[in-house]
């Protein structure tokens, strides 16, 4: 006869069958009970997007190195972007937090089918967000605002407008003679026109060339080079594009492109545990995966939160 040794379970009978020892069918064998499978898995779900985070964590270092490096090209580039399209994106994927949330709710109540229509409507915010997406990538692809040696514009920022010369005639600069300062007179003022709101220009005194005794044939030239430089029309386009505004652009489409493949992949996810929710599969003893797509789904949202101000609101 076969004894068991006490505090163990027999897994198999007398023919070898296996038993289910009263476990749920949703709980794996390795785990004693439902509580404990739940708690297990949300830590590793956790884990997982601690991984997420610091992969985005990269993208947003490069992003702060290079806009505090250069931050005039940020400043232009981001003109180029749809304020509107991003901030109804913004609204579309809150509201889909809501509605995710609301659903992993209805699984735990046990309300089949205010779950189905719930998680519906989250895959469709992401379908409109990626739809949104598409429009603003085919934009920037149709003006040629490639990341890389690619870069290469069509048109300006519409949101550029003009400068206005206020104060009428060339600028007069003095340079220093062999024993006296730099003097800068009649500097002219402008004023940037942009969206019918105007903006003043601060004048700067331009910083003196150097220290008496410079040698009067380079103070000749550069006399009249200044003066020539200085010589102005009445209106002309502000804003001579910096350099390396491709530099923008590459992190604009890797932050982007990056959230959108995690967007898709979340649809995907939310798909599938609507699907098995259709089929019953969950109710307040059982809700695991929903609520674990749904954590994954807020934190794609929350990365959005930030990634709009970042790129499209720069001022």
């Amino acid at each position: 006869m076969t004894t068991i040794a006490e505090g163990t379970h027999d897994d198999h009978g007398p023919n070898g069958e296996d038993h289910d020892h009263a476990h749920p069918k949703f709980l794996a064998h390795h785990f004693d009970t439902p509580q404990q499978q739940f708690d297990s898995g949300k830590l590793g779900l956790w884990l997982f997007l601690t991984t997420e985070i610091l992969l985005f964590s990269g993208l947003f270092c490069a992003y702060s190195v290079y806009r505090a490096r250069h931050p005039e090209v940020f400043e232009y580039a981001h003109l180029y972007l749809n304020k509107v399209y991003g901030g109804i994106n913004t609204l579309v994927l809150i509201f889909s937090s809501f509605t995710m949330a609301w659903g992993v709710r209805a699984a735990q109540m046990g309300s089949r089918k205010l779950c189905v229509g719930l998680l519906g409507i989250t895959v469709i915010c992401g379908g409109v967000f990626m739809g949104i997406k598409y429009v603003e990538y085919q934009a920037k692809f149709h003006e040629r605002l490639y990341p890389g040696v690619h870069y290469n514009p069509t048109e300006r920022p519409d949101e550029i407008g003009k400068i206005e010369k206020t104060t009428q005639g060339p600028e007069t600069v003095v340079l220093p003679d062999a024993n006296g300062p730099t003097v800068q007179k009649d500097a002219p003022q402008y004023a940037h026109t942009a969206n019918g709101v105007t903006f003043e220009q601060s004048k700067v005194q331009r910083a003196p060339i150097g220290p008496a005794g410079l040698n009067p044939e380079w103070l000749s030239q550069e006399q009249a080079r200044r003066n020539n430089e200085a010589t102005v029309t009445t209106t002309h386009e502000i804003g001579d594009e910096p350099k390396n505004v491709q530099v923008f652009f590459s992190i604009y489409f890797l932050m982007t492109g990056l959230h959108g493949i995690h967007v898709l992949a979340g649809m995907a996810l939310i798909t599938w545990v609507m699907l098995r929710a259709r089929k019953g599969e969950f109710g307040p003893e059982y809700y695991t995966p929903v609520d674990f797509v749904g954590l994954y789904w807020h934190v794609v949202d929350l990365v959005w939160i930030f990634l709009f101000p970042l790129l499209y609101l720069i001022s």
